[in-house]
């Protein structure tokens, strides 16, 4: 793994083209990430992620997806269940606080069995983002709830069950999104809340899980501590904010290099999100020539960010022996009753 590039890419299709595997083979992606349109059939993404593997020769490469519920789902029926959103538990969780935890708990598991047999082995869940007033919709129902204790709780529960199920969580969006007044895919949101504001509610569910092993930024600039660029590419933002107040140590992804919220051309965008500190960039939408200018900018991991990355290797462990059905009934129950 020592000379994989600190890359996530996606890939066009429902297949691996020869072209595509040959830039993966050379470039040598650390991990890949799938969306709506690689999804044909489960037996089809069970071939894509293991091309995907083969193509970088190795059997360890992360394979990621957004698969949340409600909103934010690539995997819909009739593959897999049309599962709740994050606000639709934390609803339930205000009604019954062990009821809600337990179904929090069962969704993710679910997650696994749905997704770990396809060799999709960490889910970019769970979303700590706390909406506020004036935040656009972009999270909106994919939180868990408005106050970041609600959210640290209800997103621990989640994690929990994704690893019990042998997958890992990325906690999003480092160091918070809920206040972004801006949809970051077509725009740069700018927030203006305190310092001590951000400490006293955005950042708190990030240190209440600062220890999983993988976190996506936020492309959000936070004008209390740099007026000039989103977290993503701060050097300020991830050295004092993300690596030091909130203490996480883990994998620092960038959210997708290609959202308009950044600026410049890929390969200026990826040297300043490696610039700003974090560890891997993330390129989603399998365009090839994006693709060739973000590798043509990424380095190899080494260093922290290679140690970062084989502790999430190491990670890893096997699935639990929860019974499918049985916690599928179970949740349909718990679901039932909010």
């Amino acid at each position: 793994m020592s000379e994989s590039k600190a890359v996530i890419f996606g890939c066009a299709g429902a297949e691996l083209s020869s072209s595509e595997a040959s830039f993966f083979a050379d470039t040598k992606p650390w991990g890949f990430i799938l969306f709506g349109r690689n999804i044909v059939s489960l037996n089809q993404v069970a071939d894509l992620t293991a091309s995907l593997r083969e193509s970088v020769g190795r059997p360890d490469a992360p394979v990621l997806i957004d698969q949340e519920g409600g909103r934010v789902q690539r995997f819909k029926p009739p593959l897999v269940p049309q599962y709740p959103s994050g606000a639709d538990l934390g609803a339930l969780y205000l009604a019954s606080p062990e009821a809600g935890l337990r179904a929090v708990w069962i969704m993710s598991r679910l997650h696994a069995f749905d997704l770990f047999p396809l060799g999709i082995n960490v889910d970019c869940l769970p979303v700590l983002d706390v909406p506020s007033p004036g935040g656009h919709e972009v999270i909106g129902s994919r939180a868990y709830g408005i106050t970041p204790e609600v959210v640290s709780v209800l997103g621990r529960a989640a994690s929990e069950g994704l690893k019990a199920g042998g997958m890992l969580p990325v906690i999003k969006h480092i160091p918070g999104h809920g206040r972004a007044g801006a949809d970051t895919h077509f725009e740069l949101p700018h927030v203006d809340a305190s310092h001590a504001e951000l400490s006293a509610r955005d950042f708190l569910p990030f240190k209440a899980l600062a220890g999983e092993a993988m976190a996506m930024s936020a492309h959000v600039v936070f004008t209390a501590i740099d007026a000039e660029h989103p977290a993503t590419t701060s050097r300020r933002v991830v050295g004092e904010i993300i690596r030091s107040e909130i203490g996480f140590d883990g994998l620092l992804m960038s959210d997708d290099v290609s959202m308009n919220a950044l600026s410049g051309d890929f390969a200026t965008r990826t040297r300043a999100i490696f610039a700003a500190g974090c560890d891997v960039t993330l390129h989603c939408n399998g365009v090839r020539a994006e693709m060739e200018a973000v590798a043509s900018a990424t380095p190899v991991l080494s260093g922290d960010a290679l140690r970062r990355a084989e502790d999430v290797l190491r990670a890893f462990s096997a699935p639990d022996d929860s019974d499918e059905a049985a916690l599928r009934d179970e949740f349909e129950g718990l679901m039932a009753t909010s």
